[in-house]
């Protein structure tokens, strides 16, 4: 059995990911994948992850997912999505990092699925948006702790996949841009699902189609319908000059309402984000999924 954790990040696109999920369900199913939302960490993984000492066993935690799946149906490959096994909403700026329960997390679910290979599946975001909208989840005394006690700019993802990487090195780790999202969300589903590059799949630029002008989705639906296979790097390259040409400001683009969080701010992080994902990408033990 092949265990994935796709975990998200909060406030990518996490839910565009996972109706692409629930729209490839039969394909999957012919590939021996089954998946499940948010439901299984609620009632099952959520008690197990607590850090306690009266967390359910092993045992019992297994036996209780074993229970979720279809009967009569080979699974050879199981996929829980949720940003919550990442960490709760109060742990996702926490100690000075982002996720700061990550690395514990993903090590517990190796373990328990010791028998399995456990994958871990995460969209990064862009830290100059991703840190106000945390913040602006908050409650006002949560968010007025965070800023009196965190550097704010010394928080990076290299921290949390550093900590995942040490306490739980068997996990391979998947990672992608969320802002290359719409044109690479098939290429996500096919590796999550485990399946050949060139498997076709339902309302794979479904996305990708209605973040740009009218003018851009004929554009789209002309190479669309004169593609050979789906991650044909001439087909990628044209549908990424598309979506730079037509893409629509206000479909991708968002006000941000952390009050003295500017664009100054904002170009700040970007930069040090784009240094991160190219140092990641490095990373030999990583897979970085782009366009």
């Amino acid at each position: 059995m092949q265990m994935v954790i796709q975990a998200g990040a909060h406030f990518t696109d996490e839910a565009q990911l996972f109706s692409l999920l629930q729209a490839n369900t039969q394909i999957m199913a012919d590939n021996h994948t089954a998946f499940w939302g948010l439901r299984p960490f609620r009632k099952i993984f959520r008690p197990a992850l607590k850090p306690s000492a009266d967390r359910p066993s092993h045992q019992d935690t297994l036996a209780q997912f074993q229970n979720l799946f279809p009967k009569g149906q080979q699974i050879d490959r199981a996929i829980l999505s949720s940003a919550l096994y990442l960490g709760e909403r109060s742990s996702i700026i926490m100690d000075g990092q982002f996720y700061a329960r990550a690395g514990q997390r993903m090590a517990y679910l190796d373990q328990l699925f010791g028998e399995s290979t456990v994958e871990l599946f995460i969209g990064l975001r862009n830290p100059g948006s991703f840190i106000p909208n945390v913040l602006m989840l908050l409650s006002a005394h949560e968010r007025e702790h965070i800023l009196a006690t965190t550097d704010l700019s010394c928080l990076s993802w290299l921290a949390m996949i550093e900590d995942i990487r040490d306490l739980a090195p068997d996990v391979k780790i998947t990672l992608w841009s969320n802002e290359d999202f719409p044109l690479i969300c098939g290429d996500i589903l096919r590796t999550l699902a485990g399946m050949p590059d060139d498997t076709p799949i339902e309302e794979e630029f479904t996305l990708l189609s209605s973040l740009v002008s009218d003018v851009g989705k004929r554009e789209l639906a002309d190479v669309i319908e004169q593609q050979s296979v789906p991650n044909d790097p001439i087909l990628r390259g044209k549908l990424g000059q598309i979506f730079q040409q037509h893409a629509l400001t206000d479909a991708i683009e968002e006000e941000l309402e952390l009050p003295g969080w500017n664009e100054d701010i904002v170009a700040a992080f970007t930069e040090l984000y784009e240094q991160d994902l190219a140092r990641l990408q490095t990373m030999p033990d990583i897979r970085f999924l782009k366009p």
